[in-house]
C-alpha cells in the first residue's frame, strides 16, 4: 500500500467515528492552539515595548548619577563640555530633573491634575523628536534664567483649559507658570499617557525640588553605529570623575531594547513548555486510541498479512493513521489558535498576529507527537501472528 492510500484510510478512519477522532485530537488540539496564542501575544507585546523604546530614540543615552559626597561630583558642565570635546559621538544633552506627583491647576478653578513634572533643557524636544502644535518648546534663555515657563501635554490643556492652553497660566504647587507651548497629541489625550506631561527648564525644577544637584541626564549619540562608542566614552569618564563604577549607571535605548527582548523571550519559551504539556497529553491519548484500534482491527491485520502484506507496511499504516489523527487536530488548533490569537489581541491592542515560523513548528511538533506515540500500537500490529489474528473475534 503506498503512501496516498494509507493517507486516504487513515482520513477514512477518522471520519467514520467523528466524536470518538475529535476527543483523540482535543489534546493536541488545545496545545496547539496555546502554543499559537501564547507565542503571537507575546510578540505583539514585545513589538510593542520595541517601539515604545524606539519612539524615546535608539540613540538616546541615559545617565544616573549617585552623591557620594566630598569633592567627586558631577556637574552640568562637565556633561555638556564632553559633548562640546566629542561632537562626532554626541549630539544633545539634557539634565533632567523630576518633581513626583506636584498638584497642578488653575487660579480661579477647583480642578486639578495630580502629574510629574520633567525639568530639562531646551535640547529636549529635538532629541526625543517632540512635536509643538501651538507655541514653542523651552528655549536657551528660560533655561539660564531660572523662567517659570512650561510647555504642556494635550492632556492637561483639556482638563485644565478645555481650549488652547497657549498664553495662560497655571500653577504647579502653588507657584505659577506661563504655557508657552502645547504638544501635539500622541495618546489619545489620556491620563498617565504621552499626553499627561508638563516640561519647564531643568534649572527651575531643581531650585523647586529637595534635590540638592542634578543626579540624571539624557544624552543623545551622532546615530546608532556610533552609541556604543558614545557610551564607553561617557562611563569612561564618570569614572574619571566619580572615581567608582558604583557611584553611576549609563546605559543606552539599544541596551534596553536587547534586555527586553531576551526577557521576553524567556517568557515566551516557558509560557510554550507550559502549553506543550497539553501536546504530551494529547499525544498519550492518541497512543491508548490506536492500541484500541489495533485490538479492534485485529481480524483485518490477519486477512492483510494472510494475503501477503509484511509488517513494515502494516507498522506504517498505523503511525500514518497516527501520524494524520495528530495532523488534522495540529490544523483545527493553529486555526482556533489564530483567531482567538487575534481577537483577543485586538482586546488588549496588541499586534498578536500568528507568525509563519509558529505555525510550522506547532504543526510538525502535532505530527510528530503523533507518530511517536504511535509507533508503540503499529509495532504491536506489526507483530500480531497472522493465524492468531484470524481467529480473534
Amino acid at each position: 500500500m503506498n503512501l496516498k492510500k494509507s493517507f486516504m484510510l487513515a482520513l477514512s478512519n477518522i471520519l467514520y467515528d467523528k466524536t470518538r477522532s475529535i476527543l483523540t485530537m482535543l489534546g493536541i488540539i488545545v496545545g496547539v492552539a496555546a502554543v499559537i496564542i501564547l507565542v503571537s501575544l507575546m510578540n505583539g507585546m514585545t513589538g510593542m515595548i520595541t517601539d515604545t523604546f524606539n519612539e524615546m530614540g535608539t540613540t538616546t543615552l541615559t545617565v544616573s548619577v549617585t552623591d557620594r559626597g566630598g569633592s567627586r561630583k558631577v556637574s552640568e558642565a562637565d556633561i555638556y563640555e564632553l559633548r562640546d570635546e566629542n561632537p562626532q559621538l554626541l549630539s544633545g544633552v539634557s539634565p533632567s530633573v523630576t518633581i513626583s506627583r506636584a498638584t497642578v491647576k488653575v487660579s480661579g478653578s477647583s480642578d486639578t491634575v495630580t502629574t510629574n513634572i520633567s525639568g530639562v533643557s531646551e535640547e529636549y524636544a529635538d532629541m526625543k523628536q517632540l512635536t509643538v502644535t501651538n507655541g514653542s518648546f523651552l528655549n536657551y534663555m528660560q533655561v539660564q534664567n531660572n523662567s517659570k515657563s512650561c510647555v504642556i501635554g494635550t492632556y492637561i490643556q483639556k482638563e485644565l483649559f478645555g481650549a488652547s492652553a497657549l498664553g495662560q497660566s497655571l500653577k504647579i504647587n502653588g507657584q505659577v507658570y506661563k504655557v508657552v507651548g502645547v504638544l501635539e497629541e500622541k495618546d489619545d489625550s489620556g491620563s498617565g499617557g504621552s499626553d499627561d506631561v508638563i516640561y519647564i527648564p531643568y534649572t527651575t525644577a531643581l531650585r523647586n525640588s529637595t534635590a540638592a544637584s542634578i543626579s540624571m541626564y539624557t544624552l543623545t549619540a551622532v546615530s546608532e553605529d556610533v552609541a556604543d562608542e558614545a557610551l564607553a566614552l561617557i562611563k569612561a569618564k564618570l569614572l574619571e570623575l566619580l572615581g567608582d563604577e558604583d557611584y553611576f549607571t549609563a546605559t543606552s535605548m539599544a541596551e534596553m531594547i536587547d534586555k527586553v527582548n531576551e526577557m521576553t523571550g524567556t517568557m515566551t519559551l516557558l509560557l510554550v513548555a507550559i502549553a506543550g504539556i497539553s501536546l504530551l497529553v494529547g499525544g498519550i491519548g492518541i497512543m491508548n486510541i490506536m492500541l484500541v484500534s489495533v485490538t479492534e482491527r485485529t481480524r483485518e491485520i490477519g486477512i492483510r498479512k494472510s494475503l501477503g502484506a509484511k509488517s513494515g507496511a502494516i507498522m506504517s499504516q498505523f503511525v500514518i493513521e497516527a501520524g494524520t489523527v495528530s495532523g488534522v487536530g495540529g490544523i483545527i488548533g493553529i486555526v482556533l489558535g489564530s483567531v482567538v490569537a487575534i481577537l483577543v489581541g485586538k482586546l488588549l491592542n496588541l499586534a498578536a498576529i500568528p507568525s509563519v515560523g509558529a505555525i510550522v513548528i506547532a504543526f510538525g511538533v502535532s505530527v510528530g507527537i503523533g507518530i511517536i506515540f504511535g509507533y508503540l500500537p503499529a509495532k504491536n500490529a506489526a507483530k500480531l501472528n497472522p493465524i492468531d489474528a484470524l481467529r480473534h473475534e
